[in-house]
């Protein structure tokens, strides 16, 4: 981006290309210390530092890609435009990518706050007669911390009472990982009191912050913390996968076909990430929850990457197999508070 700016901006003076370096300089570190502080503290400051290097990221993320357009530009001028014609467009070429990556960022900031409603029907063999009309709320990657807060958990809070749920899914990823007072931030989630009760897995950002202490909170708090553990909610088996231990694909299938989960009714593993698909088919689950992906990389060009990864399993409801699986794209952000080819969703799902 550097080298970009000053190939394509007017001359700068020898005092501004040095603060042009330092300021750069900085900002290539300001995300990664910002996160080391917000592993040690819940101060204001510490809050206000992050969301600004967060902001940065992100905004640094879409000038890294005008970047790379302004000299896919000046490629094209080269072969159809003489060149000191080519070089004095340069500044608009700049101004113009500058301004694009800035109004692309605000759109993200504002797209990520709109927390969309998906409604999906799931028919389920073997699902107890009692489970048929019933719907379930699937809410993954929160993030809950110094960006989204109290007033955010208070956000998912009120769309819970609204829909009324017979039961909630919490797949991984509640908490950002950051140092926070868990009890505290998602005290209104807490106070939600849905009649089968609401369920959860730890995710890769539990394990960044200690994943015994996110879910010691929840459990006080009354939410039921699948840790490698099965349930029976009303005849139907609801099983939980800890992200640690999908890391293991052997402890994973282990586990799994230690349930015999083929010789009942249907069942519904949570598991933070969509993988190791296989192993869960061959274990008789009939029914997969996961998230992790934001739907696509939250922001672009990193569907790219997830869409590499995850394949058609990175979002919606897919099959694999006899199972089926649902990858949510989150509620919360990651890192930039931003959405740009991707959106926050909860999802709201109905049994047949």
């Amino acid at each position: 981006m550097y080298e970009t700016w000053i190939n394509f901006w007017w001359p700068m003076s020898p005092t501004a290309l040095l603060a042009l370096r330092i300021g750069f300089a900085v900002l290539s570190v300001i995300f990664v210390v910002a996160s080391l502080l917000s592993f040690r503290s819940t101060g204001p400051l510490v809050r206000f530092f992050y969301l600004l290097a967060a902001l940065w990221m992100g905004m640094a993320n879409f000038l890294f890609v005008g970047a790379w357009i302004a000299w896919l530009v000046d490629l094209l001028l080269h072969f159809s435009t003489p060149t000191a014609m080519r070089i004095a467009e340069r500044p608009y070429i700049a101004a113009a990518l500058l301004v694009a990556a800035m109004v692309t960022a605000v759109y993200g900031l504002l797209n990520a706050r709109e927390i969309r409603l998906r409604r999906i029907t799931v028919q389920l063999s073997d699902l107890p007669e009692s489970w048929r009309g019933r719907t379930a709320l699937l809410v993954s990657d929160m993030h809950l911390g110094h960006i989204n807060g109290l007033a955010f958990a208070r956000r998912i809070a009120a769309k819970v009472r609204e829909l009324r749920p017979a039961v909630v899914f919490l797949p991984g990823d509640m908490f950002d990982g950051g140092k926070i007072d868990p009890l505290q931030v998602a005290a209104p989630l807490l106070e939600l009191k849905p009649p089968l009760g609401m369920y959860f897995v730890g995710g890769n950002h539990e394990e960044f912050g200690g994943a015994a202490q996110f879910e010691e909170a929840l459990r006080t708090g009354g939410i039921r913390v699948l840790h490698n553990e099965c349930a029976v909610v009303d005849g139907v088996r609801i099983v939980g996968v800890a992200y640690g231990q999908s890391t293991y694909p052997l402890q994973m299938r282990a586990f799994l076909e230690g349930l015999r989960l083929k010789d009942g009714p249907a069942s519904i593993l949570l598991n933070h990430v969509p993988n190791h698909l296989p192993l869960a088919e061959l274990a008789g689950v009939s029914l997969q929850l996961s998230g992790h992906t934001h739907g696509g990389g939250q922001i672009f060009p990193f569907n790219f990457i997830t869409r590499r990864a995850f394949g058609k399993f990175t979002y919606g409801l897919q099959r694999f197999g006899e199972m089926q699986v649902y990858t949510s794209s989150g509620a919360g952000t990651w890192g930039p508070p931003m959405r740009v080819g991707t959106h926050s969703e909860i999802v709201l799902l109905t049994f047949a």
